[in-house]
């Protein structure tokens, strides 16, 4: 039995979506009534496409009756979690000639690392790059030669932009195929401690290099639990990858065995075929309630409160964060990962994985066992992968192999997931409660008001944070500056809040999964350059951060005061910013998903 709230919320949002679901489903519908596009095209069309390809290549392509799945790839040989896609395509092509069917690159999308521009210009191009990537693949799939769709992404805005993308081709079958994390390196404490020496100028910049690439030191996503492993645990939930697959390590056996099976099985589900099954029947209210629920079990990254507000869009729903906030009241954390905890995801698939998280949820009735996932039934994502003799199998998981890492049945880390909305007289925001500690959830201190990372860094250095406050960096939205992550901060705040201070965030910027134990108010909206309250405040104001009840105000009366004025000309030019200042004017608040798409 469902429980009544999942239930309650997956009813209004499928409600509320009427009208924009239709029309969704109406323009798939039309696509996929044109029968197989590629026999569609002209002799020249077709010449083009298969111009490069071997004889043989070019027999299967050409033939009408033969699938030909189309590639979307975020390789890059510069970061880590997308360089072992380099072999993916030839191993699914060789696999897929076996079967008398073919492949090919569609495009390539952009792939950059959060971690590579923390704090450097590129950063306020990041999540711009999310539709950017959209973009790219509805480009990538816009030859309309192929029957189905295989994406090669992982990390933070690379995944969901992909799938943004994919649902412009919705009447494809349409599948992710992950790579997987890097071993584990260094712990997460002993990489927590350094950097807030560093911040405190105990070690030096050789100390922190060290234990950085300590902790970053192989091929495969970091280990920690942001952004780039909740997409892979939030989309396996969704049944938008094989069940079990999110965190294989890259240069296994079965790793290698799942890719081949990803593309075995959805060059079965081809338009025509009785297995038809394309990405407007898998992503639906109740995939995205599930992939949410997996979200707040897991205590994943407050990106996705961005994200998938963005993705249901383009999938014709209407998603909310009060839909989210409701969820969260009653999906309890049953995941302890860094930074809500000290064991990263090797960890976690070791305890059971998703498919563990999967079968917890299912105990609790939380999620939708009659969602239909694009390989299989729901049923299936609560087995795991094996290779027995040889052979690729899935097995139904037991109990969690690590109850400090995955509860195992009948506890839970805590009665209410690890996201809540605050609501209040500075806006609307999210905070990430699942490492804040009880006696940090309820801030009350002067604001201490800046406008970037980079001055509030230099403050504390300085000695001029020596106090309870709570830290205000505005200006910070997506259409002021494209909405950095500022992951700066977290040292310098740690250590505040280690030297007995009260501190909290306030930020119309973003943190990702990184906000670790200090409560940190952020996507505040509306944005400063847009009216927002945040904009008024200044040092002294007296604010409260109430996690607990969900509030975000401040005590002091602002009537009477404007809007703070700055020049972002530094923050929106140089290093190919400006090119994107089409999209800092056309982008939507944060609320509803900082995209440029209606």
């Amino acid at each position: 039995m469902i429980h009544q709230v999942i239930s309650d919320v997956t009813a209004r949002i499928r409600e509320r979506s009427v009208a924009r679901r239709q029309a969704f489903l109406a323009r798939i519908r039309r696509q996929a009534e044109q029968g197989k596009t590629r026999a569609a095209l002209a002799c020249g069309n077709l010449a083009h496409a298969v111009a490069a390809c071997s004889s043989d290549e070019k027999g299967r392509i050409l033939d009408m009756t033969r699938a030909n799945v189309g590639i979307v790839t975020a390789y890059n040989d510069m970061l880590s979690a997308h360089q072992p896609y380099q072999g993916y395509p030839d191993q699914i092509k060789a696999v897929l000639a076996e079967l008398g069917h073919s492949a090919q690159v569609a495009g390539g999308v952009p792939a950059m690392c959060d971690g590579v521009t923390q704090g450097q210009p590129g950063m306020d191009m990041s999540l711009f790059s999310r539709d950017l990537i959209a973009q790219a693949t509805a480009l990538s799939l816009s030859h309309n030669t192929f029957d189905a769709t295989l994406l090669l992404g992982i990390c933070d805005k690379i995944a969901p932009g992909q799938i943004m993308g994919a649902l412009s081709h919705a009447h494809l079958p349409t599948a992710f195929v992950p790579a997987g994390p890097m071993a584990s390196g260094i712990s997460n404490d002993e990489k927590v401690k350094v950097r807030q020496k560093y911040a405190a100028g105990e070690v030096g910049r050789d100390a922190l290099l060290e234990m950085e690439c300590g902790a970053y030191h192989a091929a495969g996503t970091c280990t920690f639990y942001g952004t780039a492993n909740t997409n892979q645990l939030v989309f396996e939930a969704m049944g938008l990858m094989l069940p079990g697959s999110a965190f294989v390590h890259p240069h296994s056996e079965l790793r290698r065995a799942l890719t081949a099976e990803a593309a075995r099985r959805i060059s079965a589900m081809i338009p025509g075929s009785p297995a038809y099954r394309p990405l407007s029947e898998v992503l639906d209210e109740r995939s995205l309630v599930n992939g949410l629920v997996a979200l707040l079990a897991s205590g994943g990254s407050t990106n996705h409160s961005i994200h998938m507000v963005a993705l249901a869009r383009a999938a014709g729903l209407v998603l909310t964060w009060d839909d989210i906030s409701d969820l969260s009241g009653v999906v309890p954390l049953l995941v302890r990962m860094y930074p809500n905890g000290p064991a990263d995801v090797n960890a976690f698939e070791q305890a059971g994985g998703v498919p563990g998280l999967m079968r917890r949820l299912a105990q609790e009735g939380l999620i939708h066992m009659d969602a239909t996932p694009v390989f299989g039934e729901m049923q299936d994502y609560l087995s795991r992968p094996a290779l027995v003799d040889g052979q690729l199998v899935w097995q139904p998981v037991g109990e969690s192999g690590d109850a400090s890492v995955l509860s195992p049945s009948g506890s839970v880390f805590q009665a209410t997931g690890g996201t809540k909305l605050l609501a209040g007289n500075l806006g609307r925001a999210v905070v990430k409660v699942s490492a804040v500690a009880p006696e940090y959830r309820v801030i009350e201190a002067p604001a201490r008001v800046f406008s970037s990372q980079h001055a509030v860094e230099a403050a504390y250095k300085a000695g001029d944070l020596n106090q309870d406050a709570v830290i205000v960096v505005r200006h910070n939205g997506p259409a002021a500056n494209g909405m950095p992550e500022l992951h700066k901060l977290m040292p310098v705040l740690g250590n505040l809040q280690k030297a007995g201070y009260k501190v909290a965030l306030v930020t119309d910027g973003r943190l990702s999964g990184a906000s670790g134990k200090i409560p940190a108010a952020i996507h505040v909206t509306p944005e400063a350059l847009h009216g927002g309250a945040i904009g008024l405040l200044a040092d002294g104001d007296l604010l409260r951060v109430d996690a607990v009840n969900g509030s975000l105000d401040c005590l002091t009366d602002l009537s009477g005061r404007t809007q703070a004025e700055i020049d972002l000309t530094l923050e929106q030019e140089g290093w190919g910013r400006e090119l994107f200042s089409v999209m800092r004017r056309a982008v939507s608040s944060a609320e509803c998903g900082a995209t440029i798409f209606d």
